[in-house]
């Protein structure tokens, strides 16, 4: 009879046990975090306190039990393990695998595409909506040239570092680590090659890309580009200004102009390109890869002027004498007065 008591009681204290082993894991490797239908992206920014970020946790997620959470965290010595960042957390997590995300550090990363940006606080204001570093921030550094002339730039050219594409950042990224990856970014894209065909044409990266942020603001067709470019370099050889309607544009600081007036030509600015000759002192806006690349690929001619064909088709016609470019110039000046258009 002992023994069957005994046997009944040990049973019984193992059934509790496995009991209290299911509930354990569970709660430990169980489903205890929810997220609703999709997963949910939970910012920590930096310097953020574990109490901030388990405040951050319960207004984005639904957990069950914060106390056991609590007790996984300090387990696993995670409130000195903080790392800022994006994560991204999956539904239907466990509490282990929310902490052993959260204290690995492997945040997902930002895609962040910028084009069409003329000024560093365009790109400022683009990139500061997507990363921690705010547009603030970020031009805090880049009108500080003492951030980068050791790497060769200036206020006026450091828009070259900035080429527009895809690029791929962690949320957390500083203003600092902004440009530093850009600058890595900048360097693989000036491979051997281009830099071989811009020694070709006498120029370095940073007047290529002068030189591009002419011809982007110029072409209004693409595929005219490595023609516009070879017009420029014709220009610079023989010393002969560029004269690009753009350049006053950049030195009046006025988008709105839509028909350059002699009265503007006489801007001063070391942007007036009808005035110095040569290549202006930066880019007047973030140049383009297919505007650098025409540079780099320039058309092989012996034209020296170009102008907006009357059509307003957006295509230019291509001159080799001064006589033959007036003619075209009067024909869209013509069409200028017709549509009305002043300014």
């Amino acid at each position: 009879m002992k023994h069957k008591k005994l046997l009944f009681f040990l049973s019984g204290a193992a059934i509790v046990a496995l009991i209290l082993l299911i509930i354990i894991y569970k709660n430990l490797f169980g489903i205890n975090i929810i997220t609703g239908k999709n997963s949910q992206v939970i910012y920590i920014p930096t310097g953020s306190s574990y109490e901030q970020v388990m405040d951050t946790l319960e207004s984005k997620l639904i957990i069950k039990n914060r106390n056991i959470l609590n007790w996984i965290s300090k387990k696993k010595h995670y409130p000195a393990l903080i790392k800022p960042g994006r994560y991204i957390i999956d539904k239907n997590l466990s509490y282990n695998g929310l902490i052993n995300k959260l204290r690995s550090g492997k945040q997902s990363p930002v895609n962040i595409t910028f084009s069409n940006v003329q000024t560093l606080n365009q790109i400022a204001g683009k990139l500061g909506r997507q990363i921690e570093a705010d547009s603030t921030q970020i031009m805090t550094f880049l009108s500080d040239d003492a951030n980068y002339i050791k790497d060769g730039f200036k206020k006026e050219n450091i828009i070259s570092v900035f080429i527009p594409n895809t690029y791929e950042f962690y949320w957390n990224t500083d203003a600092k680590g902004l440009y530093n990856r850009m600058l890595k970014q900048y360097r693989v894209f000036w491979n051997d090659q281009r830099l071989s065909k811009a020694k070709e044409k006498g120029l370095d990266q940073k007047e290529v890309s002068i030189l591009a942020s002419i011809i982007d603001a110029e072409a209004a067709r693409p595929e005219e580009k490595p023609r516009i470019a070879g017009v420029y370099l014709n220009r610079l050889k023989r010393g002969i200004p560029l004269q690009a309607d753009p350049t006053i544009i950049f030195a009046l600081n006025d988008i709105s102009i839509t028909r350059v007036l002699k009265k503007y030509l006489q801007v001063d600015s070391p942007y007036n390109t009808y005035v110095h000759s040569g290549l202006p002192p930066g880019p007047i806006g973030c140049a383009n890869i297919d505007g650098i690349d025409a540079v780099l690929n320039a058309e092989i001619h012996d034209y020296l002027f170009f102008a907006a064909r009357a059509d307003f088709s957006g295509f230019h016609n291509f001159s080799r004498t001064l006589a033959e470019h007036n003619r075209y110039a009067l024909l869209y000046q013509k069409e200028l007065d017709k549509r009305k258009i002043f300014k």
